[in-house]
């Protein structure tokens, strides 16, 4: 009888006690925390092990180039060195032209790198921008090319680069290797993500192609670019089959070579020296890798949002 209306709210919650809500508390449940946690306790014990499975062979080399042979041999295996035995490195450089081999790869690494990455660009460039009559044809039958293994074709490129007089020279080297169907694909696959409307600005602005592709499509292809000329160098560096056949002469040869020289030369057997020589031949290309990672990560993920 205090001045509420019949069917008016207000008069029922007059008497609850202040501090009291009307709605009940909705706690979070301890199980779902404690859950979360073991979940994400799980993921860090299955990286820890992914990481210790890639990262163990690498301590291993590093660590046998710093031994003597009898610590190489012993069972159970010594972890860390006793001593440092940096002479390894030395016996590695002066038991095979190091020196030789260290350029010869520098220099098809570069060329060859190069050769791709512009070849992988301009054929990615027109498979997105141009028209051509079988287009759709022509990028399916390259593809199926990556099924082919690159032994298949060691014969014929060794006949051709034969008759043109390039055994043993640095276009023999290279030229064989100059096309990249996988990093032309990464490539079409991260232009066709570009908004078509900067491309038609350009073209509006005239300009041509090259300029476009140059001025337009390029810089924002940094990360992608980047990630095949990393895949390019990484693929030249290491190659061994076709250097050993397209050359020999020890001064052509190329460092994946130069390791085989230190277990056939002169009864090369210290394997110390030997890890020594594989810590040469694979720390450029980690060095490498660790610089450039977040723009392989960039690449790689941005090329993957849109077929």
């Amino acid at each position: 009888m205090s001045g509420t209306r019949p069917g008016d709210a207000s008069g029922v919650t007059m008497d609850t006690p202040r501090g009291q809500g009307a709605r009940p508390a909705n706690p979070r449940t301890r199980p779902a925390r404690d859950g979360s946690t073991m979940q994400r306790v799980l993921l860090y014990v299955a990286l820890a092990f992914a990481a210790l499975l890639f990262v163990g062979p690498l301590y291993w080399l590093f660590s046998s180039a710093l031994k003597e042979p009898g610590e190489i041999y012993s069972f159970p295996p010594d972890w860390i060195p006793s001593s440092a035995h940096w002479e390894n490195f030395s016996g590695a450089w002066n038991a095979a032209p190091f020196g030789d081999f260290f350029i010869n790869s520098m220099i098809v690494t570069a060329g060859g790198a190069a050769i791709k990455l512009v070849n992988a660009t301009l054929t990615a460039y027109a498979f997105v921008f141009l028209r051509f009559p079988f287009k759709n044809v022509i990028f399916l039958v390259m593809l199926g090319a990556l099924m082919v293994p690159n032994n298949v074709t060691l014969i014929v490129n060794y006949i051709t680069v034969s008759n043109l007089g390039w055994v043993n020279t640095y276009l023999g080297l290279i030229i064989p290797s100059a096309g990249s169907i996988f990093g032309m694909f990464l490539l079409r696959q991260y232009m066709m993500t570009l908004p078509r409307e900067i491309v038609e600005a350009a073209r509006v602005d005239g300009a041509g192609h090259m300029r476009t592709m140059w001025q337009v499509i390029l810089p924002m292809c940094k990360p992608m670019l980047v990630t095949v000329g990393i895949i390019a160098v990484v693929d030249m560096w290491n190659d061994f089959i076709w250097p050993l056949i397209v050359t020999n002469t020890v001064e052509m040869r190329t460092l994946p070579i130069g390791l085989l020289y230190l277990r056939t030369t002169d009864g090369y057997e210290n394997w110390g020296g030997i890890m020594a020589g594989t810590v040469m031949v694979a720390l450029p290309m980690l060095i490498l890798f660790l610089f450039a990672q977040r723009q392989i990560a960039r690449g790689l993920t941005g090329g993957a949002v849109k077929g």
